[in-house]
C-alpha cells in the first residue's frame, strides 16, 4: 500500500506523543512513540521538532524513505493547545514542516473525545494531572475552555487533588484544621512518619514535586476508608466533572438530547465507585438523555479518526481503525 495520499494522526501529551499513519481505508501502516509535548517548557519550535522526528520514525516504520511528504492531512491533537491563539501558533509551527495536505490542530482532549463516540458529536472531561472539558458536534462547532489552571477558574485532576489533600493534611496535623486520617495516610505513602517530616521533603526536593502525584491515589483510598475529608474531595471533584460537562453539553444544544459524555484520563478511567456513583447522580439530574462512556483506548485512536473525518472517509475505514487499537 503506498503512502502517497496517506493520513498523519499525532497525538501529542505532556509526558508522551504517539503518532500513527494511515492508510484514507483506516489500516494503521505505522506508528512511534516519543516523549512529552511542552511548548511553555522548551518553546514551540523545539517542541515541534520533537514531534517532527517522531513521525519520521512513524514515516520510516510505515516504509517511507527521506522527510514524510504529501499528506492528504494532518490531524494533530496537541496537550498546552488551550487557547485559540495557541492553536493558531502550533498550527503555523506544524504547516511549515512541508508535510503537504491540510492541517488541523486541535487541544489533546478532543482526541479523548472522538475516541469514545461513533461520531464526533458530545462532550468529553478529562482528568488526569489536571482537568479538561470540551465538545463537539459534526457540523464543527465545538464548546470549550480554557482550562489552565485556577486563573480560568478550575479545580481538580490528579495533580490539583493531591495538594488539596496536602493542605487539609498539614492543617490536621498542626491543629489548625480538623482531623482527617490523610494526615497519616499521605506521609505513610513515602515512608515517613508525620506530614511535617513530608513537608520538609517536598520543600527541601528529596521528594521529587512530580511525585506528588502518588497521592492521588491514596486520598481515594483513604476516601473509601470512610475519611469524611478525603470523601468530600472525592465528591467535590464529581460536582466539578458534571459542572464541565452540563455547562458544555448547554453550549451544544445537547443539555436535553440524547449525548454521551466521555470520560477519560487516569483518575476518571480508574473507576472509583463513591466518584463514578455521583457523577451518575448528579448528570441524571442535570442532563438526563446522557450516557458516560469511559475511555481508556490510546488518545491516537481519536487523533486518527479525526483525521479520517477530514478526510470524508467511510464508516468501515473508521471501525478498520478501533479494531487496530482494540
Amino acid at each position: 500500500m503506498g503512502l502517497n495520499g496517506a493520513l498523519l494522526a499525532i497525538d501529542a501529551g505532556n509526558s508522551k506523543t504517539d503518532v500513527a499513519i494511515l492508510a484514507p481505508d483506516g489500516t494503521v501502516l505505522g506508528g512511534a512513540r516519543g516523549g512529552g509535548f511542552q511548548p511553555p517548557v522548551v518553546g514551540v519550535g523545539t517542541a515541534v521538532d520533537a514531534v517532527a522526528e517522531i513521525a519520521g520514525r512513524a514515516w520510516e516504520a510505515a516504509g517511507g524513505a527521506g522527510k514524510p511528504v504529501a499528506f492528504a492531512q494532518v490531524a494533530a491533537c496537541l496537550a498546552n493547545a488551550d487557547l485559540p491563539v495557541e492553536e493558531a501558533g502550533l498550527k503555523a509551527a506544524l504547516e511549515a514542516r512541508g508535510w503537504g495536505g491540510a492541517v488541523h490542530v486541535w487541544n489533546d482532549t478532543f482526541a479523548i473525545l472522538r475516541a469514545g463516540v461513533d461520531e464526533p458529536r458530545g462532550v468529553a472531561v478529562v482528568c488526569g494531572a489536571g482537568i479538561n472539558c470540551v465538545g463537539m458536534l459534526p457540523d464543527g462547532r465545538t464548546a470549550r475552555f480554557p482550562a489552565i489552571g485556577k486563573i480560568s477558574g478550575d479545580w481538580g485532576g490528579g495533580g490539583g487533588m493531591a495538594d488539596e489533600a496536602l493542605w487539609f493534611a498539614a492543617r490536621a496535623e498542626d491543629g489548625r484544621g480538623g482531623p482527617t486520617a490523610l494526615a497519616r495516610t499521605l506521609p505513610e505513602h513515602f515512608g515517613l512518619p508525620t506530614m511535617y517530616a513530608l513537608i520538609e521533603a517536598l520543600h527541601l526536593g528529596s521528594i521529587p514535586p512530580e511525585r506528588k502525584h502518588e497521592l492521588t491515589p491514596v486520598l481515594f483510598r483513604t476516601s473509601a476508608e470512610g475519611d469524611p475529608v478525603a470523601r468530600s474531595l472525592v465528591d467535590r471533584l464529581a460536582d466539578e466533572v458534571v459542572a464541565f460537562a452540563s455547562v458544555a453539553l448547554g453550549r451544544l444544544g445537547l443539555l436535553a438530547e440524547e449525548a454521551p459524555v466521555v470520560l477519560g484520563g487516569s483518575v476518571l478511567a480508574a473507576r472509583h465507585p463513591r466518584l463514578d456513583a455521583r457523577i451518575a447522580e448528579l448528570l441524571a439530574a442535570k442532563a438526563p438523555k446522557a450516557r458516560t462512556v469511559v475511555v481508556t483506548a490510546p488518545p491516537v485512536l481519536g487523533a486518527g479518526l479525526l483525521a479520517l473525518d477530514a478526510a470524508g472517509a467511510p464508516p468501515e475505514a473508521a471501525a478498520r481503525l478501533r479494531e487496530h487499537y482494540a
